[in-house]
């Protein structure tokens, strides 16, 4: 069975910065795309950024973009999300995704992880 698990979220003042990471199980899944993505209580899963298999072409939310990199490496079937000038709007848990291409649209990823709370505060 296939486990994507994330780790290190946490608790951050504004303007601070975490490193996401997600490690997939499964060493197939290394040559597909890979995703984050965050979820509010009561919202829709919103994009945050992609990566295909190749590392090149990443995609991000506006959002994001200029404070949020994403990066993989694929020896260790790891992708991680480094998130710099945090604000409390990106306060979500987080979810690492895999699928067959970098996209935007959650239905395009059949794996998910369980997902890492951020919480951006002071």
């Amino acid at each position: 069975q296939v486990q994507l698990v994330e780790s290190g979220g946490g608790l951050v003042q504004p303007g601070g910065s975490l490193r996401l990471s997600c490690i997939c199980s499964e060493r197939t899944l290394s040559s597909i795309a890979r995703a984050w993505f965050r979820q509010a209580p009561g919202k829709e899963r919103e994009f945050v950024a992609a990566i295909p298999w190749s590392g090149g072409s990443t995609i991000y939310a506006d959002s994001v973009k200029g404070r949020f990199t994403i990066s993989r490496d694929n020896a260790k079937n790891t992708v991680y999300l480094q998130m710099n000038s945090l604000k409390p709007e990106d306060t979500d848990v987080y979810y690492c995704a895999a699928g067959g291409r970098a996209t935007v649209i959650p239905s395009t990823y059949p794996y998910w992880g369980q997902g890492t709370q951020v919480t951006v505060s002071s």
